[in-house]
């Protein structure tokens, strides 16, 4: 190959470093999502659709596989079980009839914003093992270097729909009494 700037010994230590990281920190990641949802008997597929609905607020089954980087066919057996389940509802859009869509009902709502305001920091690996380093550094890792081979790996479109669940948490959930809860509307005010 002309004009590479890598050795091969370089490729192959950086692959096996980040397979190896990715796996080992996978593992607690896992660990940590499965206790924090099993309150309301979800797996991570389903609780990862659940999100995915709530901050597109409509989705294409498409979206979901895309953004919860599973395939298809995975998206719409554990979208349909949330359906089923009275979390999720199914949709076709006039102009799309070749699409299926899923919206999160308010029951699925109800239970999202229940395991936010009941997520429990302490409990959680990934941010128990990145706490020394904010209090270090005076802030979590920005982890730019992570998202920059995702973004070229996923693309754009991963990232925005990353981005803006992120965005949507600051600018509609607020922090009381050590909870996070959903800001009122103001028409939930009247």
């Amino acid at each position: 190959m002309a004009g590479k700037d890598y050795t091969m010994k370089e490729a192959m230590l950086f692959s096996q470093r980040i397979a190896q990281l990715s796996k080992a920190l996978w593992k607690a990641i896992e660990k940590d999502w499965q206790h924090w949802i099993k309150p309301h008997d979800l797996n991570i597929n389903e609780h990862h659709i659940l999100w995915i609905a709530y901050h597109l607020n409509g989705a294409s089954i498409s979206d979901v596989a895309k953004f919860g980087v599973m395939h298809v066919s995975t998206a719409f057996n554990f979208s349909k079980k949330l359906e089923e389940r009275g979390l999720l509802q199914f949709s076709k859009k006039e102009n799309d009839k070749r699409n299926t869509y899923v919206q999160i009902t308010d029951k699925g709502e109800s239970i999202l914003l229940d395991l936010m305001e009941h997520y429990e920091p302490s409990g959680n690996a990934a941010f128990s093992g990145a706490l020394p380093l904010k209090e270090l550094y005076g802030k979590f890792p920005d982890i730019i270097e992570v998202m920059a081979i995702v973004r070229n790996i996923y693309g754009d479109d991963f990232m925005e729909i990353f981005e803006t669940s992120f965005r949507n948490i600051e600018e509609d959930f607020e922090e009381k009494e050590g909870k996070l809860t959903k800001k009122k509307s103001s028409s939930e005010y009247v």
